[in-house]
């Protein structure tokens, strides 16, 4: 093995099996590789953002295999570029060959063995605070937090906030951790390689709370655009985390939660769960890249050319050296409701209309497009509490598009009228012909009432944060589905509040649609 940096002195102290060589990146060219008289070269420097293809192409051209552990989006996505060049020199050239997308995509790949169909993927890397955090990992991070990361949810692609979608995620032993939204290869490669699936996530976390959080409220200016990004501030933030260092542990943690359809029709939700200790968690990115280079070195990897490491090597390779680590994973299947949500809920379902039916019996998702007339709140108190849903100003004759979308064993509904977007979670009520319904802190008890013309509901409660509201205080809302005289789904919808009047009430036609995708 030769390690290679731009200064001798930090490097591993020779011996029989290791020598150093002093190699810039930035400035390396195809003879001095050639110098090396290497095999392989692996790139473990960072960060990948922003690079190009320089240093890959001289060692491509000098007839060596070339691995990287970048995680990188726009430096995997431009990697194939490589591809005739590697194939002509008749070597290897593989990006990514760390936890992401190489470990990711391994989990993926076993987790959905069997499967029909892959409706959802979610990953989740949250490190312990006490693990080594490097300048290039801060840099890497802040160039994102707070800009627009294009992502595909809920079957299309839209943007989001770089750290935002936050939530809180359990990690097996170590707890719930908080986490947010990163910009990784995995955001565009499994949108490719799965066709059908309605969302494809990415997000990584800080072990710390008030660090979490304190990086999320510190990409609201960003967000807002007073900022333009948080990158001059890699320094004295990664300082500002050197301070905390000794709280927490040096536990870290990873989870891949897949849900979808095995081939005899079961809805499956499968988790992969994987904890380091003892510090072990930083050594997990280069494993990947070492399971290339082992099997480059046998010949049990013959594939030529540029490629992401996606199904190039198995997970059992990957977990196997983990064996060797305090490093250990764990798989749950759950099987899911085959029913859906509404046929569940409401005894009179199968009484409604056809189209009324099929909307709320999505498999996996039931996308609609149609046209609203939106009456805005009547109260200044009534527009900022209308704001605080996402609820739309007003309008007539706004293009509308609703998604119904399976989300374990309830839905998800994606409101989009004109330039507004708001959404909610329904789940099952302990009763027949009641459903939950959840809009952030909101929480609503909906009595529902199913019958040949349709469905209405009404709230019977709610609560705040967990606390039950008094009448008073409460929301009301009477919402109906109906079939209109072209046969269309039709809605009207007004909710309202004590004190505030109408909050919104928005009434107009959906009918089906193919995703455009």
């Amino acid at each position: 093995m030769i390690v290679c940096g731009r200064s001798l002195a930090k490097a591993a102290r020779p011996s029989e099996r290791v020598t150093a060589a002093v190699i810039d990146r930035d400035t390396a060219s195809t003879a001095d590789i050639k110098a090396l008289r290497a095999f392989c070269v692996v790139d473990a420097a960072g960060p990948f953002q922003g690079q190009d293809q320089r240093f890959a192409r001289s060692v491509i051209e000098a007839g060596c295999h070339y691995v990287d552990l970048a995680d990188a989006r726009d430096f995997v996505a431009a990697f194939p570029a490589l591809d005739e060049l590697a194939k002509a020199h008749g070597v290897l050239a593989v990006t990514g060959a760390s936890s992401t997308p190489a470990l990711s995509h391994a989990v993926i790949d076993e987790l959905t063995r069997g499967w029909r169909r892959v409706d959802s993927v979610e990953i989740a890397i949250s490190p312990g605070n006490r693990a080594p955090l490097g300048l290039a990992v801060i840099k890497s991070i802040l160039s994102y937090v707070g800009r627009p990361v294009r992502v595909w949810r809920h079957g299309r692609w839209t943007h989001a906030p770089g750290w935002g979608l936050l939530t809180r995620t359990p990690f097996g032993d170590l707890g719930s951790r908080f986490l947010s939204l990163c910009e990784t290869p995995d955001l565009d490669l499994v949108p490719r390689r799965f066709p059908r699936v309605r969302n494809a996530i990415f997000r990584a976390g800080l072990e710390l709370p008030f660090l979490h959080l304190g990086l999320w409220l510190l990409s609201l200016p960003v967000r807002a655009g007073w900022v333009k990004s948080l990158a001059p501030l890699a320094e004295p933030l990664r300082d500002a985390a050197t301070f905390f260092h000794g709280f927490g542990s040096d536990c870290g943690g990873m989870v891949v939660e897949v849900t979808g359809a095995y081939g005899d029709g079961d809805h499956l939700r499968a988790v992969w769960t994987l904890v380091a200790e003892a510090g072990d968690g930083p050594r997990i990115p280069a494993l990947p890249a070492l399971c290339v280079v082992r099997a480059l070195v046998d010949g049990s990897l013959a594939r030529r050319g540029a490629t992401a490491c996606v199904s190039l090597i198995d997970l059992a390779a990957i977990e196997n050296q983990f064996k060797r680590f305090a490093i250990r994973t764990r798989r749950e299947t759950q099987t899911l409701e085959r029913v859906p949500l509404f046929q569940r809920a409401l005894s009179g379902f199968d009484q409604m209309p056809a189209p009324l039916r099929e909307a709320h019996a999505p498999d996996p998702a039931c996308d609609l497009e149609g046209e609203v007339d939106v009456e805005g709140a009547e109260s200044w108190l009534g527009a900022l509490a209308g704001r605080l849903f996402g609820f739309p100003r007003g309008g007539q004759g706004l293009p509308a598009c609703v998604t119904i979308e399976r989300e374990g064993d309830g839905e998800v509904w994606i409101r989009r009228f004109g330039d507004a977007a708001f959404s909610s979670h329904l789940t099952a009520g302990e009763a027949q012909n009641r459903l939950r319904e959840r809009f952030g802190a909101m929480r609503f008890d909906l009595d529902a009432r199913a019958d040949a013309t349709g469905f209405e509901l009404s709230i019977g409660g709610a609560r705040f944060f967990g606390v039950t509201l008094p009448r008073a205080l409460a929301p009301s809302t009477r919402a109906s589905a109906s079939i209109d005289e072209h046969g269309r789904y039709r809605f009207d919808v007004l909710i309202t509040l004590p004190a505030m009047g109408r909050l919104v009430r928005y009434r107009g036609w959906l009918a089906p649609v193919i995703s455009a995708r």
